[in-house]
């Protein structure tokens, strides 16, 4: 993975999907991260770093069929990949050195 990291958006997204847990559908993260940041999420937006992250190999999804008798259509239940969790990790230790080297700076201000 190198230096690569996470923008902050899918940050968002990621972490949110992790703290869904087993029941990490799209509404429910997308209202995880609006509840978090305050602010709304767009559906577009939103979509469009999901398809994102799962071609990046981030995230993956599944199929769930709805246990609600007035829904048709299957859901997607998202989860975390290994590679996903690595690409976090690596995201929060680069925030965390930036933040470090900015010690000094901070502490005279």
């Amino acid at each position: 993975m190198g230096d690569a990291s996470l923008g902050e958006f899918e940050q968002m997204v990621v972490l949110a999907i992790l703290r869904q847990g087993d029941g990490a559908f799209a509404l429910e993260v997308r209202r995880e991260i609006e509840d978090e940041s305050g602010r709304a999420v767009s559906r577009g937006a939103f979509y469009t770093t999901l398809e994102r992250l799962k071609r990046k190999g981030l995230v993956t999804w599944t199929r769930v069929q709805p246990t609600d008798s007035r829904r048709r259509e299957a859901h997607r239940l998202f989860s975390v990949t290994p590679d996903g969790m690595e690409m976090l990790r690596s995201t929060q230790r680069q925030l965390h050195a930036r933040w470090a080297r900015l010690d000094d700076a901070l502490e005279g201000s």
